[in-house]
């Protein structure tokens, strides 16, 4: 077993991976930039080291400072979270070159999917099913608008190295290829280093679905079935559901097949993520792109099929073999999770600033992965999600219901939160029924108002600490400055007892 694991981010996947070392008896090491000297995730590890001043490129994305703090604190091993260094191959490279474990795929997993095209190609090979478009890069806007007239519109402009929303333009005929397509090389220049883009024929109000894979050292492969994540705003994921409501049962086997065959192709090791669109109409499934890392969505997995995927990703590094085999997963009830993020819930800008009040919901089979407590200051500099709620239930319409439940229970004052957003979308008929698609948001939602969900407004905290101060202030005056309080009879007592 590894004796101590620097964890490589910040909040809420960072407390995660600190839960799971605690358990398994392994010290962890948290790393903090300067914004986030009083993050969570720095008291709840057993070491703690800043990094660097609070942007990303100065502390979490400082690979050379990171492998000294690990090397320092003499680390076995180092577990990247998502996000920031996760997919980085010159970190896990630099793991391995300074005799650090990378709890993660090896480095040339992690080359072979980083490019979409090149991800495409060995897709084919495997044959998973890829959706129509170019078979390579395209050079020019003449290019681009030949492949799109052939395909037929509407089609899609991705950079190759894109993610999270940037570097993507759905176009709709032939006027607005050009400007599109530069504007696709632009953001894959200015964001990722890579102005390589393709085409892709676009699927009208599609689904996004993915199958958790992992695999070990000694060439098992399995798949932990499939989460939904189309409730998305601009590209990016709000929430996430397993089972989806939409597969049915021989595609659902077809999909985790054809995962099991992707990650197979290229000798994948660790938790990695398949992610598919899905036409609800057809219920065909096509190939978008693979994340080798964990997800933030993962909590939904680990609920329904009753497995730890943070420990196995830990014991996988550790050269064993994954502990489950196909024939012993299953999923069991539903699962939701919501992203609950420090933002307004109608413009989607981020609200960073000083939390007053924070309480989390309970209660049976609720969840919360957070970093939130109240006096924390939410910074400017990361991505503004502060918490994840996951609920389960016997079926779907429970797992709804008490997930509606526990947002009604969570208080988060201080800031603007998208929790409102949550408790509206949870109510609309299309997510009830589960027939939304990934343009669901921008066309078929509307924000139900905000007194429909009996919101506690800031005013009230700050009427109600204003009441407590005067009372305080009162009883003070009306008191004798003679009296001594108990605590410090009880001190007396214990100094006469000595």
């Amino acid at each position: 077993m590894f004796k101590k694991i620097l964890i490589a981010n910040r909040g809420e996947i960072a407390i995660r991976v600190v839960r799971a070392c605690r358990e398994l008896g392994i010290r962890s090491v948290a790393v903090f930039s300067d914004a986030d000297r009083d993050s969570l995730h720095v008291f709840l590890a057993d070491e703690a080291y800043n990094i660097g001043p609070a942007p990303s490129k100065e502390s979490y994305l400082n690979i050379d400072k990171i492998i000294q703090v690990a090397k320092q604190a003499s680390c076995d091993a180092i577990h990247p979270g998502y996000g920031f260094l996760s997919e980085n191959t010159n970190f896990a490279r630099a793991c391995m070159k300074n005799g650090i474990v990378f709890i993660g795929p090896t480095p040339e997993n992690i080359e072979a999917m980083g490019d979409k095209l090149s991800a495409k190609a060995l897709m084919k090979k495997a044959k998973v099913p890829t959706v129509p478009g170019s078979d390579g890069p395209i050079e020019t806007a003449a290019e681009a608008l030949t492949i799109s007239q052939k395909i037929g519109f509407p089609i899609i402009i991705k950079a190759s190295a894109g993610g999270g929303g940037k570097g993507m333009r759905v176009v709709r005929q032939a006027s607005e290829v050009e400007s599109a397509f530069r504007a696709c090389q632009s953001e894959g220049q200015n964001y990722f280093a890579d102005k390589t883009v393709y085409i892709e024929k676009f699927i009208n109000d599609p689904k996004h679905i993915e199958i958790q894979v992992f695999g070990d050292t000694h060439g098992n492969v399995v798949h932990l079935f499939e989460r939904e994540c189309s409730v998305q705003r601009r590209h990016q994921k709000l929430i996430e559901e397993a089972p989806s409501p939409s597969v049915p049962q021989d595609v659902r086997l077809k999909m985790g097949d054809a995962a099991v065959r992707a990650a197979k192709q290229i000798n994948y090791i660790g938790a990695g993520t398949i992610e598919f669109i899905f036409d609800n109409s057809t219920k065909e499934f096509f190939f978008m792109e693979m994340n080798t890392r964990l997800q933030v969505e993962h909590p939904v997995t680990e609920i329904t099929t009753r497995t730890d995927l943070v420990k196995e990703q830990i014991f996988v590094a550790l050269g064993r073999p994954l502990s489950f085999k196909q024939s012993d997963l299953k999923q069991t009830g539903h699962a939701i999770e919501v992203r609950v993020c420090a933002e307004d819930p109608e413009t989607y800008k981020p609200s960073p600033g000083l939390i007053r009040a924070c309480r989390h919901p309970q209660g049976p089979f609720v969840r919360v992965d957070s970093y939130a407590y109240p006096g924390y200051e939410v910074p400017i500099y990361y991505d503004p999600m502060i918490a994840k709620v996951i609920t389960w239930g016997e079926t779907r319409h429970e797992a709804i219901e008490r997930m509606q439940r526990a947002l009604t229970e969570f208080i988060l004052s201080g800031i603007k939160s998208n929790i409102a957003l949550h408790k509206s979308i949870l109510k609309h008929e299309k997510f009830q029924d589960g027939t939304y698609t990934t343009q669901f948001l921008e066309k078929n939602f509307e924000m139900l108002e905000p007194e429909l969900f009996s919101e506690v407004d800031d005013h009230v905290f700050l009427i109600a600490a204003a009441i407590t101060a005067y009372n305080d202030r009162r009883s003070k005056d009306v008191r004798s400055l003679n009296i001594i309080s108990n605590w410090k009879k009880i001190g007396r007592r214990m100094m006469m007892r000595t």
